[in-house]
């Protein structure tokens, strides 16, 4: 059971805005032991979606603090025009990192619609978690 609050802890902050990565935690976990292998990708991608969920919401209460002038310029610029251009469709990439932190941080401040956010941020933590798992189980 600890190691599945590890888990979900270690992912969680990992898709803050934080630095810190949660695979090589899973991938010591399932060589630990693989026969649990279904918690700990549930684990994993339930506490990353919800990370980047928070980082969807302080991009959301951001928008009271950045212009949208500021925010179409400079270093947020390449972000912007991938939300622009792939609506909730660019946050399957929010597994990669850097890059994804500031994806779902631009969704919110977008207002990009929540649930479709949410559904692909979901899809595309669990793709990644389950490829780890799978070159953990196969390796």
């Amino acid at each position: 059971m600890t190691e599945l609050w590890l888990m979900f802890s270690a992912a969680f902050l990992a898709a803050t805005l934080l630095p810190g990565g949660s695979e090589f935690l899973l991938v010591a976990l399932l060589n630990d032991n693989k026969s649990f292998w279904e918690a700990l990708l549930i684990m994993a991608t339930i506490g990353n979606t919800l990370g980047a969920i928070t980082s969807y919401y302080l991009g959301y209460l951001g928008r009271f603090a950045i212009s949208p002038e500021e925010m179409s310029k400079g270093k947020y610029k390449h972000g912007m025009d991938l939300i622009q251009r792939y609506g909730y469709w660019a946050l399957l990439l929010a597994w990669v990192p850097i890059i994804g932190d500031l994806l779902c941080l631009f969704a919110g401040w977008m207002r990009l619609a929540f649930f479709p956010s949410v559904l692909m941020i979901f899809i595309g933590k669990l793709a990644r978690y389950f490829a780890i798992v799978m070159l953990v189980w196969y390796w």
